[in-house]
């Protein structure tokens, strides 16, 4: 089965990023490649309480390294992908940058 993760920044800003079921992180693996993303790149909690859950995390991350990344890391743009399979546990995930939300 087919997966993607779809990285939206604005109207004319997306990034499709298709990867097979297989390719996706173990859920551990997963989770620990964002915790370690979301630190090394100085990722802001976006709640106001501190608490980070995964899809946060997914979000926020996409938001600080922005499209620059994506287009110019094919290598990072497609770990993050399969990570963000893998942590959420569906095939099709939707990160909109531009209206903070992530969708399955």
């Amino acid at each position: 089965m087919q997966s993607e993760v779809i990285v939206r920044f604005d109207a004319g800003c997306e990034f499709t990023l298709p990867l097979a079921a297989a390719d996706a992180m173990s859920p551990q693996d997963a989770r620990r490649w964002l915790d370690e993303q979301f630190v090394a790149n100085e990722c802001e909690p976006i709640r106001a309480t501190g608490k980070v859950l995964t899809a946060d995390k997914v979000l926020a991350l996409a938001a600080t390294v922005g499209p620059a990344r994506f287009e110019g890391e094919p290598a990072w743009a497609a770990a993050y992908a399969r990570a963000a399979v893998g942590a959420l546990g569906r095939p099709v995930v939707r990160v909109d940058v531009d209206t903070s939300t992530v969708t399955f």
